[in-house]
Parts: structure tokens; sequence; C-alpha cells
């Protein structure tokens, strides 16, 4: 637990001070850690984390997450960016003679969309109008919907979630980290009600609680199937970057999807 505490917090020191520092430095800091996300997906998934088809999704992972129309002149859309990974992905399946499976090029496309569409969120983010302010936001949601979950859960956890995912959580935990987002959406608002109103402080809240949930689940979900405690060891007590940032993943695509932050 001490490892775990100063892990904790020596990690977020160095979030935070990234993040208010904003610009190129987080750029690139999202960006290393989503290279490490997929190299940990790629070896979770028993496949060669540095061969070609791996460093082919290394590229297709940076043209997915990289912010083309705030740094460059260049604005290509998601959907010719998906397609032109998918028939890279194809082509490696047909030049090795179906030695690279097609299954195998399958789930690596499945973890670029979903570690490149996340941490780059993260980035977009940052990037809005009082980026900071909304970046912010979501982190803390995210956070005290974890906190509020385990303490709600360990006081008055009755009822299991989802036993054969993680036998752990509760119903009673889930629905204390749902209000615990709700509460600190809230507390943003008081604290800038010219940017969010208590009504959409409210929807923020019990979208985080859910979705980042349920992030957690997916994540939980995947490495019980490989039988695995961690994705990775790269922050000790904590695991590696997926382990760290499961809820971050789906939390940041689906506010933006519901148009719930300022475009």
């Amino acid at each position: 637990m001490k490892q775990r505490i100063i892990t904790g917090l020596l990690g977020a020191a160095l979030f935070l001070a990234v993040l208010a520092w904003g610009g190129y430095a987080y750029g690139i800091f999202i960006m290393l850690l989503a290279i490490i996300g997929l190299y940990e997906y790629n070896r979770m998934n028993a496949m060669n984390p540095i061969g070609i088809t791996a460093g082919v999704g290394m590229i297709g992972l940076i043209l997915l997450l990289f912010p083309w129309q705030e740094w460059t002149d260049w604005n290509p859309s998601w959907e010719t960016l998906v397609w032109v990974l998918l028939f890279a992905l194809f082509t490696i399946t047909v030049i090795s003679k179906n030695k690279m499976q097609l299954d195998s090029v399958a789930l690596l496309f499945v973890g670029v969309i979903y570690i490149g569409n996340g941490f780059h969120y993260m980035l977009l983010t940052r990037m809005l109008d009082n980026g900071l302010y909304w970046t912010l936001l979501l982190c803390v949601c995210i956070a005290l919907t974890d906190t509020g979950a385990y303490f709600t859960g360990r006081m008055l956890g009755r009822t299991k979630l989802w036993p054969s995912i993680s036998p752990n959580k509760t119903i009673e935990g889930a629905v204390g980290g749902i209000v615990f987002a709700i509460a600190a959406a809230i507390g943003f608002s008081l604290y800038a009600p010219d940017l969010l109103s208590i009504g959409h402080a409210v929807k923020i809240g019990i979208v985080v609680g859910l979705v980042g949930q349920m992030g957690d689940l997916i994540q939980s979900a995947y490495k019980r199937i490989r039988n695995i405690k961690d994705t990775g060891s790269l922050l000790p007590g904590h695991g590696g970057v997926l382990d760290r940032f499961d809820s971050w993943l789906i939390v940041f695509p689906f506010v933006h999807l519901l148009t719930l932050l300022p475009i």
C-alpha cells in the first residue's frame, strides 16, 4: 500500500505539472503514454510488441492520436486515417502469406482504435478553450468515482455487481462512485459557474460515474480472459498504463460523443 501511495502521488504530480504546462509538452507526454499502452496491449495479447506488424500499429496509433488540425495545415478525417490503418494491416496478411493471420491484425486494429482514440480525446480536451479546467474536471470526477466506489463498497457493499469479471465490486459501491463523481462536478460548477452550470455538472458527473466504471470493467474483463493481474509494471503498485488509464480511455471520448464539453 505504501508503494502504491508513493507511486500515485509522484505520478499525479508529474501529470498535473505537464497538464498545466500544456502545449507540445502535454502532447508529447500523452503520445508516450499511448505508445507504452499499445506496447502493453500487444504483449498482453502474445503479439511481438516490436515487430513489423506492431510497428505499423504504432504508426497508426500516432496518426489517430496526433492533433493534425491544431498543429499542422493538414486535417485528415478520422475515417480516412482508420481506413489507411485497416488497409495497411490487411496488406501485411498478404505480404506475409498469412503468417500474420487475420485474427491477429484484427486484434491489433481494435487495440489501436481503443488506445489511440482515447488518448486523442485526452489531448483534444486540453486544447479546448479553458482546456485545463475541462481536463481537470474529468480527471477529478474519474478519480473520485474510483475513490467513492471503493469506500462505499467497503462500508455498504452487499450486492455483487459483476462477480464473474470483478468479484470485489458491488452495486452499492458503483452507486457511491456515481454520487462522488456528481459531487466533484458540482464543486467545479461552484468554482466557475460561468463555465459550468450545476445542472450540466450533474449530467457530466452521472456520465463519468457510469462510463468510467464500465471502462474499469472492460479492462478487468480482458485481463481475466488473458489470465493476468496487470497489463504492465511501469507504475509500481498500480500496474501499467492501461491499468491506470482504463476509465480515462472510455470517458474522454464519451463526453465528446455526447457533446457535454464545448467544441
